[in-house]
C-alpha cells in the first residue's frame, strides 16, 4: 500500500481536543489509568493497542456514552463562543442499507418536498458531496449495493455534512475492517483531505501498516495506560509491536516440531469447491493450508471436521473412518473445528464466557440427577482463563462484550481444554490486533507439543511461513503444492498459489500481491 513519507506529515496547527488524566473504572477492571493526550487541527492521531487494552473505552467516554471516573477532556473553542464539532464512525458505519446515499446523507435533515425538482436537487446535492472527495460512483443505489469502501466515505461525508467549521474532530474507529489495497487507499485520501482542511482526525486500528502510512503521531495503550506517544517519523513498525505487545515479535520462539504418527488422513475428498484432496496431518505438527479466494482453502477445513457436506472421500482420524457431515461424530473422536466466522459459527454470543468454555464438554461436571458441579466448573474455567491470558478476567460476562481478540481466544481454549487430537482452524487471526495474533500462535503451538495435529488454513502467506511446519497450496480445488524447510517462503506460497514462474512473479506490483492474497 502507498503511503505518505515522514518528511510529508503533518505537525497539526492549533489544538482542538485536550484529554487530561481520564479514567474509566468498571467493577474489577480500571479500563482507563489517567490517559492525557491532545489532538491538533490539520493531523491524524492513530490509537493502537491490543484488543482490549482501552481503545474503545477512549471513544465512548469522548462520545458520551460513558462518563469518566477521573479526568478531564475538552473540546477547544471554534470560533464565536461554539465548540469543536465531534463526529464518531464505527466500522458498522451507522448507514442503512436498503438506502440510497442520497437517502443517507439526507438522515436527520428536514425533508424536502418530494417533487421531480427537489428529487433532482437531493441527487445534485449529494453527488456535489461525494464528488467534493473526488469520487463519482451511482448515489442512487442502495448502501448495501455499493463497496465498502464507498460506503465508509459516505459516512464520512454525512458526519461532515452538518460542520458550520471545517476545525471539526473525526474519529475513524477500525474503519478499514473490511477494506484492502486500493480501497483502503482510496479512504486514506479522503482522510488526508479532511485534516488538510482543518480536522483532527483520531485513527483506531490494528493494521499497523495503516498507522505507519497515514498518521502523524501515534498514541499507544496497554492495560489502559498510555505507553507510549511518538510520531511516525521518529519509529518504526517493530517499535510500534512493541510499544504494544511489551515485547518484540522475535522473543515468540519457535519450538521444536516433534513429528509422531498420523492424526488424520484424508483420502479423495471433495464437495464444494474442493474437487479432489489427499492429505496426512500428523501428531505435533503445524500443517498449514493456502490458498487464494475460491481455490477451495476456505471449504476444505470445514468439508474435514463435517460442517460442510462432503460429497465424497474418506477422513480418518486414528485410523478410525469419520462418518460424513457428522459433527458429533468428529467431536466424540476428539476432532475440535474453529470457523472463520466466530460469530456466526464458532461461539453463542450471547452466552458467558464460562459457558462457551465448557460447552463441549459439559458431561465431566455432571452429578447426580443431572446438576452441574458449579464449583467444578469455575475452576475449569478459571484456569483456562487464566491460560489463554483473558482480559478482563470476567468469566461472567457475554462472549459478545469482549474485544475480537479475546473471544476467538476463547473459542480456542474450548477446544483445547477437550485436548483434540486433530485441531482444525479457519483464519484463527481474522480481525485481531497484533497482541491476540502473539497469544493465538503460542496456543497453536503448545497444542502441537502436547501431541495434536494442528492444521491452520490462511489466506495471509507471512502467518504461515511464521508458524507451519509445512504448507499444503490449494489451487482450483486441489493440492498443487508442499512446502517445507527453505522451500517455505512468502514468496514461494505465492508463486504456488497464482500458478506463476518465479520470473513472472518478481514483475508482478507488490500491492498487487498482498490484494490478491488478502
Amino acid at each position: 500500500m502507498t503511503g505518505i513519507s515522514a518528511t510529508q506529515k503533518n505537525t497539526g496547527g492549533p489544538r482542538l481536543l485536550k484529554v487530561d488524566g481520564v479514567i474509566k473504572d468498571f467493577p474489577g477492571l480500571r479500563a482507563l489509568n489517567r490517559v492525557s493526550f491532545e489532538l491538533r487541527s490539520g493531523e491524524v492521531l492513530a490509537v493502537v493497542g491490543q484488543n482490549g487494552c482501552g481503545k474503545s473505552t477512549l471513544v465512548k467516554v469522548l462520545a458520551g456514552v460513558y462518563k469518566a471516573d477521573g479526568g478531564d477532556f475538552t473540546v477547544e473553542d471554534a470560533g464565536g463562543g461554539e465548540p469543536v464539532q465531534m463526529h464518531f464512525i464505527h466500522q458498522t458505519r451507522a448507514l442503512i442499507p436498503s438506502m440510497t446515499t442520497i437517502e443517507n446523507l439526507a438522515l436527520g435533515r428536514a425533508p424536502e418536498s418530494r417533487t421531480s425538482l427537489a428529487k433532482r436537487r437531493e441527487r445534485r446535492r449529494a453527488e456535489r458531496l461525494i464528488g467534493e472527495f473526488g469520487l463519482h460512483f451511482d448515489v442512487t443505489k442502495p448502501i448495501s449495493e455499493i463497496s465498502p469502501a464507498e460506503r465508509t466515505i459516505v459516512a464520512i461525508v454525512r458526519a461532515l455534512d452538518g460542520w458550520t467549521r471545517p476545525e471539526g474532530v473525526l474519529v475513524l474507529d477500525e474503519p478499514t475492517a473490511e477494506l484492502h489495497g486500493e480501497e483502503a487507499e482510496k479512504l486514506f485520501e479522503v482522510v488526508r483531505q479532511v485534516a488538510a482542511g482543518g480536522a483532527g482526525v483520531i485513527f483506531i486500528s490494528h493494521r499497523l501498516d495503516e498507522v505507519m502510512a497515514l498518521a502523524d503521531r501515534v498514541l499507544a495503550l496497554r492495560d489502559g495506560a498510555v505507553v507510549g506517544h511518538v510520531s511516525t517519523a521518529e519509529c518504526d513498525h517493530d517499535q510500534l509491536i512493541h510499544m504494544i505487545v511489551g515485547r518484540r515479535l522475535e522473543q515468540v520462539e519457535r519450538r521444536p516440531s516433534r513429528v509422531g504418527d498420523v492424526v488424520l488422513e484424508a483420502r479423495g475428498v471433495g464437495g464444494g469447491s474442493v474437487v479432489d484432496v489427499d492429505l496426512t496431518l500428523r501428531e505435533g505438527e503445524i500443517l498449514g493450508l493456502g490458498g487464494i479466494v475460491g481455490s477451495g482453502r476456505e471449504t476444505l477445513v470445514g468439508l474435514l471436521f463435517g460442517a460442510h457436506r462432503r460429497e465424497r472421500g474418506e477422513v480418518e482420524i486414528d485410523g478410525r473412518r469419520l462418518p460424513k457431515d457428522n459433527i458429533t461424530a468428529s467431536i466424540a473422536n476428539r476432532v475440535a473445528y474453529v470457523p472463520a466466522d466466530r460469530a456466526a459459527e464458532g461461539a453463542v454470543m450471547e452466552m458467558s464466557v464460562r459457558e462457551n468454555l465448557t460447552l463441549p464438554g459439559l458431561r465431566g461436571f455432571r452429578r447426580a440427577f443431572g446438576w452441574l458441579d458449579l464449583r467444578s466448573e469455575a475452576k475449569e474455567v478459571s484456569k483456562w482463563t487464566k491460560l489463554v491470558n483473558l482480559r478482563p478476567v470476567m468469566p461472567s460476562r457475554r462472549l459478545d462484550l469482549f474485544s475480537g481478540g479475546n473471544q476467538q481466544k476463547v473459542v480456542i481454549a474450548k477446544w483445547l481444554r477437550m485436548e483434540p487430537r486433530a485441531l482444525l482452524l479457519e483464519e484463527p487471526t481474522q480481525g485481531v490486533d497484533i497482541g491476540a495474533k502473539v497469544a493465538i500462535y503460542e496456543l497453536l503451538q503448545q497444542a502441537a507439543a502436547g501431541g495434536a495435529g494442528v492444521l491452520l488454513a490462511s489466506a495471509d502467506a507471512k502467518e504461515l511461513t511464521a508458524v507451519c511446519d509445512r504448507v499444503l497450496v490449494m489451487r482450483d480445488g486441489r493440492i498443487v503444492a508442499e512446502a517445507v524447510g527453505t522451500g517455505l517462503s512468502e514468496a514461494h506460497l505465492l508463486k504456488e498459489e497464482l500458478g506463476l514462474s518465479i520470473d513472472q512473479l518478481n514483475t508482478r506490483p507488490s500491492d498487487n500481491e498482498e490484494e490478491i492474497l488478502a
